[in-house]
């Protein structure tokens, strides 16, 4: 039996333990690859090819036949159609940076593995070479906070971190302890600029500018914009600091 597999729900939990109770360690989006080494009851064991996280995944949200994808949802969410007609309309969608596999590109609407979807909300992977990851940023404005969440309806800081990246397909880890000793190149705070990743314990935010951050914040409950100096003051109220500043490249 194959051992590689791709998510077919719009998103499909991975989890600590195989248990529906147990931590969500991160969300698979549709057409993520995940690689199963073992099995469990109603669950897979294995870990996303991506960033190789391990975990269970329930096993009817995963399909063993694999299609090569070659777009990428590039939207907040993409929504189906049932054929090539805007009236057509449903009410499931797919995530930003979900993957499909395009047999037919139309007009205005493409046919993927998942239904039709509008142009406007695909890009051609091959198409994808800049690496300005903040791009998009805007679509998690405001996004809720949602632990081990993934997409812009729930997504915590690591997340947003890694969504943002991998969008320009750079490879990027999950929690924000593996990303701080994954981006190697410290910089100095008077030094910071656009990109550049601000870290302290347990947690990560994205420099917008010489002055501000974005960063999924759990007192806020949401992805919010933040002066770096207040940051700084909230920090040194609870006793902590910013452990390193990284920049991804450059």
């Amino acid at each position: 039996m194959s051992k590689f597999f791709y998510c077919k729900n719009k998103t499909s939990i991975l989890y600590k333990k195989p248990n529906f109770r147990s931590e969500h360690l991160k969300e698979i989006l549709f057409g993520e690859i995940f690689i199963k080494l073992k099995e469990y009851k109603k669950f897979y064991y294995g870990f996303t090819q991506f960033d190789k996280y391990f975990g269970y995944v329930k096993k009817t949200n995963m399909n063993n036949h694999l299609i090569k994808n070659n777009y990428l949802v590039k939207s907040g969410k993409a929504y189906l159609y049932k054929n090539n007609n805007f009236r057509s309309k449903t009410n499931k969608f797919l995530y930003f940076n979900s993957k499909v596999f395009i047999s037919n590109d139309g007009k205005n609407l493409s046919k993927s593995n998942a239904g039709w979807i509008r142009n406007r909300d695909l890009i051609a992977i091959k198409k994808i070479k800049n690496r300005n990851y903040l791009e998009n940023i805007n679509i998690f404005y405001k996004s809720k906070y949602v632990w081990g969440g993934n997409t812009n309806d729930g997504v915590d800081c690591s997340g947003l971190v890694q969504e943002l990246m991998k969008n320009k397909l750079i490879r990027c880890p999950r929690n924000s302890k593996e990303q701080e000793i994954f981006f190697k190149k410290s910089i100095n705070r008077n030094n910071i600029k656009k990109g550049d990743l601000l870290f302290w314990k347990g947690h990560v935010a994205i420099v917008i500018s010489k002055k501000q951050c974005v960063h999924a914040y759990g007192p806020s409950k949401k992805v919010i914009k933040m002066q770096i100096n207040k940051l700084i003051s909230i920090l040194i109220k609870k006793s902590l600091k910013l452990s390193s500043i990284k920049r991804p490249f450059g």
